[in-house]
């Protein structure tokens, strides 16, 4: 995940990530998927990821997945929670609900802001695995 293009210093607390409900089973392996973060011209945006494989998320002591992130660099595969996972490769109806929950929660609060939002709900620990502000118990 690389550095925040902005930290908007109102950006709100996610109160929807948590709550999502998905499983791990959800994902498959070389699914393309997106971790949203933020806002960009009043759309939600984040990193995009490939699934590659089950891997163990010990912030949450929970079934993840190990990520391939196309750009490379210094965090090439990370491991991370289904429930920060959206589909890019498909248009499967729990990903969309969340989708519009998310952005209906996000975007009116970041209204007018003339930068890219970072919201700073993610970071990634010294294991490469995404650790959600939620979800930081064990982990860091």
């Amino acid at each position: 995940m690389p550095d925040a293009v902005s930290r908007h210093p109102h950006a709100p607390g996610d109160v929807v990530t948590p709550e999502r409900d998905i499983t791990h089973q959800h994902f498959r392996p070389g699914d393309q998927v997106v971790i949203l973060k933020g806002v960009a011209s009043s759309e939600l945006w984040g990193d995009s990821y490939k699934v590659v494989t089950p891997s163990w998320h010990t912030p949450t002591d929970e079934d993840g997945w190990r990520l391939y992130d196309p750009l490379g660099g210094e965090r090439t595969y990370l491991t991370a929670h289904p429930r920060y996972l959206v589909h890019l490769s498909s248009r499967c109806p729990d990903c969309l609900i969340y989708q519009q929950a998310l952005r209906t929660y996000l975007v009116p609060r970041l209204a007018g802001a003339e930068q890219d939002v970072d919201c700073g709900w993610y970071s990634v620990n010294h294991l490469n695995q995404v650790v959600h502000v939620a979800d930081a118990r064990g982990g860091r």
